[in-house]
């Protein structure tokens, strides 16, 4: 029998969230989805699949909408060169007679962050767009935020399909870091959407489409859009960092909370110890160490994290 918790958020009890099976963020796993199974049969074998962006919205009746999806394969070049073979329609045509699979997979680590997309593929009436990455680094980026751009996509509400090596459990320490990073970039004071937003955000950092050609209200959208699903998603860490005394939730309204948090010195140093080691270690050298924050603090970075306490 699976275990249940409800919890209070906006004076309101939230949705029953199952708690057996899984650490942090219920990330909708194997919700039925026959369509797409029916058309990852008709690809090569993955070890990872989800579907991630708009149509994951509960209000979406739009079934024209390109359903997006990224798919995690052991080995890249092997895949493509299987799936060019199956699904030659699936890619540009000077890929396919210029190199195959390995010209591919070679575009797709030198350019593209490790992760190839094939878009526009017509399956059953509706458009999808599938990316394939390999599966170390689609973990390395989970565990450290190599790139940010897969764990980005699944700090993100998502629907898993094919999780043959419990990337989903994984990914509990990529939301746990998230939160932590969100709440160094929060003021003492905010709203759960608030805090939704700015973890949304964090992938859009540095992305110059954020300036010009995407819609800069994009992450509100997203978090209006999907918002009992990021619900989901953070609520067991939340309740982690209410348990450490580390947040305190007041109703709101709206079916949100108002939350407000310690930015006092220790807990300051909780937060940027659940951040991925590349992050600190960058951090560090940004405060001008030349070694992991890992090691004794500095009085640089003792005063850095104080002056967190003055805002």
């Amino acid at each position: 029998m699976q275990q249940k918790c409800l919890t209070s958020f906006g004076g309101k009890l939230a949705l029953e969230i199952p708690l057996s099976g899984r650490e942090d963020g219920d990330t909708m796993k194997n919700k039925e989805n026959p369509e797409l199974i029916a058309f990852l049969e008709q690809l090569p074998p993955v070890e990872f699949c989800c579907i991630y962006g708009s149509t994951l919205h509960p209000n979406n009746h739009d079934k024209s909408k390109m359903v997006d999806l990224i798919l995690g394969v052991s080995d890249p070049q092997k895949w493509h060169e299987k799936n060019i073979r199956l699904n030659k329609d699936h890619y540009a045509s000077w890929m396919v007679y210029l190199g195959g699979g390995k010209l591919v997979t070679k575009v797709a680590d030198a350019i593209g962050v490790g992760v190839h997309f094939n878009p526009y593929v017509m399956w059953n009436d509706k458009m999808l767009k599938y990316g394939v990455a390999r599966m170390h680094d689609l973990i390395q980026d989970i565990q450290y935020w190599k790139t940010f751009y897969l764990s980005g996509r699944l700090q993100k509400p998502v629907n898993i399909l094919v999780d043959s090596l419990d990337v989903q459990q994984l990914n509990s320490v990529n939301l746990r870091s998230a939160v932590s990073a969100a709440l160094l970039l929060l003021p003492p004071k905010f709203t759960e959407v608030e805090l939704y937003a700015k973890i949304c955000s964090l992938s859009y950092m540095g992305d110059l489409r954020m300036l010009f050609a995407e819609d800069r209200d994009k992450v509100n959208k997203i978090v209006r859009g999907q918002f009992p699903l990021f619900q989901s998603m953070y609520q067991p860490c939340l309740e982690q960092y209410k348990t450490k005394e580390l947040l305190q939730f007041s109703p709101h309204g709206d079916d949100q909370a108002n939350i407000s948090q310690d930015c006092g010195l220790s807990a300051t140093e909780y937060l940027v110890s659940s951040l991925p080691t590349t992050v600190r270690n960058t951090m560090g050298l940004r405060l001008g160490e030349k070694r992991s924050l890992s090691g004794p603090e500095s009085q640089a970075e003792t005063k850095c994290w104080s002056s967190r306490e003055k805002r």
